[in-house]
């Protein structure tokens, strides 16, 4: 394993990834390959460029076969971690068709590449959302059946569904994580926590849909990371492995305590209309990863310090993406959806 081809690497978790990699295995060489949707941000790579000689970027869609094919020939790529998708539920249901091409076709395009240049291991990176809606005193395990409720969780589970059937048909090195809700630097404002912590320090309204007692498993990104890289190294082909933290917390919770660190009133909290469908639970079931030797290091009170902080000293970023498609966005969400 030396030149591993990042798809998504220029988004959240993705990015935080390429560095964390970059950083700590100093003999491998790391393509980023990524479309550069709204989400995906060359400023999220921008201290990493420096490393020319380990790091390349190419701007392309993971549903384009020819680029797909044309990268893993030119790069010699023995790794594809893919990162690539459509993957805000919102956006899901305001239209599905870009979630099945990214999410599905883009998957089988990779594994295709994967199974073609015989990869030393394809990392799929999902997400707890298709196991659906958890009922109280239970938590997911690898092998229950998917219970998807959006179009985003939907089309997850047709590319881990994917990756399965090529393991088992083809022989392709597939590993497959379910990771809970990340928090942290560079994670673009859509998202629950990083548009909480920026609206309040405009003094703006926080969202919170319905009650807010909705329960989510928070884990820091880095956390994330490793835990991905732990299954890279030491997880064994044709198997899937649950990554959180086993805890959980109430959204409302969450929403006090982004308050709380900014020194801002609760009155900020502004209940809206459910989404449709929205899961009351998550939770999972993190033995099987545990037994490889990870465990998260953040507690969510650290975690959401860390990422509070990080949006405090990092105005820079997050401003001038608060701007024109993403207010477009912002108001076809929240307006007229007050309680």
């Amino acid at each position: 394993m030396q030149n591993i081809l990042i798809t998504g690497g220029a988004g959240f978790i993705g990015s935080n990834f390429v560095r964390y990699i970059l950083n700590k295995y100093p003999d491998y060489r790391v393509v980023v390959y990524d479309k550069l949707t709204y989400a995906g941000n060359l400023d999220n790579l921008r201290d990493v460029e420096k490393l020319s000689d380990r790091y390349t970027f190419v701007k392309g869609d993971i549903c384009d076969e020819k680029l797909v094919d044309q990268v893993m020939r030119e790069h010699q790529i023995d790794t594809i971690v893919n990162f690539a998708a459509e993957t805000h539920v919102d956006r899901s249901l305001m239209g599905a068709g870009s979630f099945i091409k990214t999410d599905v076709y883009g998957t089988y395009v990779l594994l295709e590449a994967a199974k073609k240049y015989g990869v030393e291991r394809y990392h799929q990176v999902s997400t707890d959302e298709v196991y659906g809606e958890i009922p109280p005193g239970y938590s997911s395990v690898e092998t229950d059946p998917l219970h998807t409720r959006s179009p985003y969780s939907a089309s997850k589970a047709g590319g881990d569904l994917m990756c399965i059937a090529y393991h088992t048909s083809f022989g392709v090195p597939v590993t497959i994580t379910r990771g809970s809700n990340s928090i942290g630097p560079y994670q673009y404002p859509e998202k629950v926590v990083p548009l909480f912590i920026t609206n309040a320090i405009d003094d703006i309204p926080l969202p919170l849909y319905g009650d807010g007692l909705q329960m989510r498993d928070y884990q820091y990104v880095l956390d994330h990371c490793e835990g991905i890289d732990v299954v890279l190294h030491k997880g064994k082909a044709g198997e899937i492995y649950n990554l959180g933290t086993g805890v959980e917390t109430r959204n409302i919770d969450m929403a006090r305590l982004i308050l709380r660190l900014l020194g801002k009133p609760e009155s900020l909290i502004k209940h809206v209309r459910d989404r449709p469908g929205h899961d009351r639970r998550y939770s999972l079931n993190c033995d099987k990863i545990k037994a490889l030797g990870w465990h998260s290091r953040h507690t969510f009170e650290q975690a959401l310090e860390k990422t509070v902080r990080w949006y405090v000293d990092n105005e820079w970023w997050w401003r001038k993406i608060k701007s024109g498609e993403y207010w477009e966005y912002y108001k076809k969400q929240y307006e007229g959806r007050e309680l």
